[in-house]
């Protein structure tokens, strides 16, 4: 029995260092995930910067056809002949200028807008470098972590070799069975009149098998091998 209690300390080492690095993928996938997710700020960012750029260019676009409709009617005034020609050419174009004048301030107000685009990028950049070094950091950590776990499962594993020749066959099949049915835990002890695997109550006419150590006792319920510890039942 005692190499058993050896098995299941070793056992339920191993199985929770198992459950550990299966869950290493996940932590990784989330780290990244978030990573991504933060990045997309980044891309709101220069996607507003862009569209600034090509308002830009539109307006300025505009302003060059406006303004080559002023030179126009500058070259026409001078074919006029009468005043009252004269004086409406000279109205439109004024209206030129002014229309002109309302896309130049549109254009400054762009500028402006790109301007403040650029230092948004700027910090949101300085901010994601930094992310991505916590991200990295914490990545190696779990990195880390996982190479850590395979050294200490190889050592148990080591450790399993050792301990399984000192149990009879027939009862390390049983043992194995119930270990995968009850998430890692086989064999546990009874105190209290109460198994520690389910927390029912063990019959002193039970206690009395398994302290006789005769054969495998199982609790009725969860079906986990009983033992009895240093301090009893």
């Amino acid at each position: 029995m005692s190499a058993l209690i050896q098995l299941q300390a070793v056992d339920s080492q191993i199985y929770s260092l198992d459950d550990e690095k299966r869950a290493k993928p996940q932590e990784i996938e989330a780290l990244k995930s978030s990573f991504e997710a933060k990045k997309q700020s980044l891309a709101a960012l220069e996607k507003i910067s862009l569209d600034l750029q090509k308002d830009k260019k539109d307006k300025e676009l505009e302003l060059a056809s406006k303004e080559d409709v002023g030179k126009k009617f500058q070259v026409q005034l001078y074919q006029l002949k009468t005043n009252k020609e004269y004086n409406a050419m000279l109205a439109q174009i004024q209206d030129a200028k002014a229309d002109a004048s309302v896309v130049e301030d549109k254009i400054l107000e762009v500028m402006d807008k790109l301007d403040k685009s650029k230092k948004d990028i700027e910090e949101e950049k300085k901010r994601l470098a930094e992310e991505e070094q916590v991200c990295n950091a914490e990545l190696k950590k779990i990195q880390d972590r996982i190479k850590e776990i395979d050294e200490r499962l190889a050592q148990f594993e080591g450790q399993r070799k050792q301990i399984v020749p000192d149990i009879e066959k027939n009862i390390l099949s049983q043992y194995e069975r119930i270990l995968q049915s009850r998430d890692g835990l086989a064999i546990v002890s009874v105190k209290n009149n109460s198994c520690m695997g389910c927390n029912m109550f063990v019959p002193a006419q039970v206690i009395n098998l398994i302290q006789m150590y005769e054969r495998i006792i199982t609790c009725e319920v969860c079906n986990r091998i009983l033992f009895i510890d240093d301090d009893g039942a």
